[in-house]
């Protein structure tokens, strides 16, 4: 059984779209690039990122050193509706044979793909079962989560 619903894999499985791959830098800030060679294996859920002198990158250095990523893949159809899918994870810098970044699920979040609106899960590592975190699931029509204080408390706006 996939970690993924069949409206996620068929979006992720799809068109090919540009994602971008987050990592944890050395000094403990957030790196993100976007990655355009990844993929998704719908039996085990798990999500693969190559790429150009790929062992090389900053990236890749990141995630051999944290075992730490999330992947965002989105897009934006006319005329305004947002969908994609993000995957937060443990993650490993494979080295042989060809150098490559892949990522285990732990947390999926998934919106405008289906008539349910918002969806957040927390994966089980061992029996990769996923579970709906209510926390996080509300329409599209919702306000944004308490980032948003955050960053009026920051004297900033909370879309930039």
């Amino acid at each position: 059984m996939s970690v993924f619903t069949e409206a996620e894999l068929a979006y992720l499985q799809g068109d090919r779209r540009l994602a971008r791959l987050a990592t944890v830098g050395l000094d403990g800030m957030p790196h993100i690039s976007p990655v355009g060679m990844w993929s998704v294996d719908p039996d085990s859920g798990v999500i693969e990122i190559t790429g150009h002198d790929f062992a090389a990158t900053k990236k890749f250095r990141d995630v051999a050193r944290t075992h730490r990523a999330a992947i965002v893949v989105d897009d934006v159809l006319p005329p305004f509706q947002p969908r994609g899918v993000e995957i937060r994870g443990h993650a490993d810098a494979i080295g042989d044979p060809e150098p490559r970044i892949r990522i285990h699920p732990e947390r999926i979040i998934s919106w405008g793909l289906d008539d349910s609106g918002r969806q957040a899960r927390s994966v089980a590592r061992d029996s990769r079962e996923a579970r709906p975190c209510g926390r996080h699931q509300r329409s599209p029509a919702s306000p944004p989560g308490p980032g948003r204080h955050r960053a009026r408390a920051l004297g900033v706006s909370p879309w930039q």
